[in-house]
């Protein structure tokens, strides 16, 4: 398994201004921060100190960055590089496009939630790989993950719950069988 400082490495070289920056440290993440409160009447407030953030090449960290493990870590770079890639694949203009706009900002984001869709397939296999079957089929993932597409943390970007947990069940149901993991009861939805 190539470790954190490997994978900087690989990043560095695909993208070279690509750069790690405290979200503190950054007056835009602050500004962004003070709007996402707005937007989402107080419930996202935790922007700043639990989400890390890609702009461009720049990765805003939270506080938590120092405190993550090499795999978390990893985990969290893998989901980055997928969006860093798409924005070099759609353009910086594209790719704001696509996360603010088609349909809704907020409550309809369908380009958003398709973008992050594929960010977070990625957050799920690097799981499998370096966390196991148990950690990637976990039903504390799954809920975290849907609810993240569901709720005020990305504003509330596709709010069909059913339809987060079909994409959800189907593509981690992939993984496990992949893995020669049954899906655990709490994977099959109850809704």
């Amino acid at each position: 398994m190539a470790g954190v400082e490997s994978l900087l490495a690989e990043i560095s070289a695909e993208f070279p201004t690509f750069r790690v920056v405290p979200k503190s440290d950054s007056p835009l993440m602050h500004v962004i921060d003070h709007g996402l409160r707005v937007i989402t009447l107080g419930r996202q407030s935790r922007f700043l100190t639990e989400y890390h953030t890609i702009l461009g090449n720049v990765l805003f960290v939270a506080p938590s960055w120092v405190d993550m493990d090499d795999r978390d870590r990893i985990v969290l770079l893998r989901h980055e590089r997928v969006h860093m890639r798409q924005s070099k694949r759609l353009g910086m203009l594209g790719m704001a496009f696509l996360y603010l706009i088609p349909f809704f900002p907020i409550g309809l984001a369908y380009g958003r939630a398709k973008l992050e869709w594929e960010a977070y397939r990625e957050t799920l296999k690097a799981t499998m790989e370096l966390r196991g079957p148990q950690a990637a089929c976990s039903a504390t993932l799954r809920v975290r993950i849907i609810d993240r597409f569901t709720g005020p943390d990305y504003g509330w970007m596709w709010p069909f719950r059913k339809s987060v947990e079909s994409w959800y069940d189907e593509y981690v149901g992939e993984l496990c069988q992949s893995a020669s993991t049954p899906l655990s009861p709490p994977l099959i939805s109850s809704n």
